[in-house]
C-alpha cells in the first residue's frame, strides 16, 4: 500500500473516529426534537458544510500558522498523539449525558444549532483540529506533493458526507442498532483511535530525535 493510500485512509478513519456521528446521533435528534425531516437533513447539512469549512482552513494554514508561531512539526504530531490517545481511551467509557444537557433547538429558527453545538465542538473540535495537523505534516511540501494533499482532502471530504448521511437518516439508524449497537461501535472505534494517536506520538518522537542529532551535527 503506497504513502497516498495509506494517509487517505488514515485521515478518513480517524476523522470519523473522532467525530463520531454514530454518538452524535442522540445529541442531534435531542437539539431537533418536534422538527420534521425536511428541517433536520437542512441542519445536518448545514451543520456538515461548516465543520467542512473549518476543517479545509486549518489544512490550508495550520502549518503556516505553526510557522509564524515556530512549532515544529514533530511536536505536533507528539501533541496531536496525546490528544488523539485521550479521546480514544474516553470513548470506551460511557458519555450519554451530554444529550441530557443541551436543550432543544427553538422551534422558530432550528437552523441555529448548525454552527454551534453540531459543527463545533461536536464534529469540529480539539481531536478533529489534531488529526488534521497531524496527517498534514506528514505533507513535507505541500506545494510540490500533490497527491497526498489531495488524499487527505478526499479524506475530509467523504468523513462528512459519512457524517451526513449518518445524521440524514438519524431514526432509522438508531431504530436498526439501538443504544447498544451505538455504545458497542464507539468503544471499537476508540482503541482504534487511540491506536493512531500512539503511531503519531512514535513518529513525532522519531523526527524529533532525528532533528535533534541532525543539528547536533552541524
Amino acid at each position: 500500500m503506497n504513502q497516498v493510500t495509506t494517509l487517505f485512509i488514515s485521515t478518513f478513519t480517524t476523522l470519523l473516529a473522532i467525530i463520531n456521528p454514530l454518538e452524535s446521533l442522540p445529541v442531534f435528534l435531542k437539539l431537533l426534537e418536534g422538527q420534521d425531516l425536511h428541517v433536520r437533513r437542512r441542519v445536518a447539512w448545514k451543520a456538515c458544510i461548516y465543520a467542512t469549512l473549518l476543517l479545509f482552513f486549518f489544512l490550508i494554514f495550520g502549518t503556516l500558522l505553526l510557522k509564524v508561531f515556530e512549532v515544529p512539526l514533530s511536536m505536533v504530531r507528539i501533541v496531536g498523539g496525546i490528544i488523539l490517545m485521550r479521546i480514544g481511551f474516553s470513548l470506551f467509557m460511557p458519555s450519554g449525558a451530554t444529550a441530557t444537557i443541551i436543550p432543544n433547538a427553538p422551534a422558530e429558527a432550528p437552523d441555529n444549532v448548525a454552527f454551534v453545538p453540531l459543527a463545533m465542538p461536536l464534529m469540529f473540535g480539539p481531536g478533529a483540529i489534531a488529526t488534521v495537523l497531524g496527517m498534514a505534516s506528514v505533507v513535507r511540501h505541500p506545494l510540490t506533493e500533490f497527491l497526498p494533499l489531495a488524499a487527505i482532502v478526499a479524506a475530509i471530504l467523504l468523513t462528512m458526507i459519512t457524517t451526513y448521511l449518518v445524521l440524514a437518516y438519524a431514526d432509522a439508524i438508531t431504530g436498526r442498532i439501538g443504544p447498544r449497537g451505538i455504545d458497542a461501535a464507539t468503544r471499537i472505534v476508540g482503541f482504534f483511535v487511540a491506536a493512531i494517536g500512539m503511531g503519531l506520538i512514535f513518529h513525532g518522537v522519531i523526527d524529533a530525535i532525528q532533528t535533534y542529532l541532525l543539528t547536533r551535527t552541524h
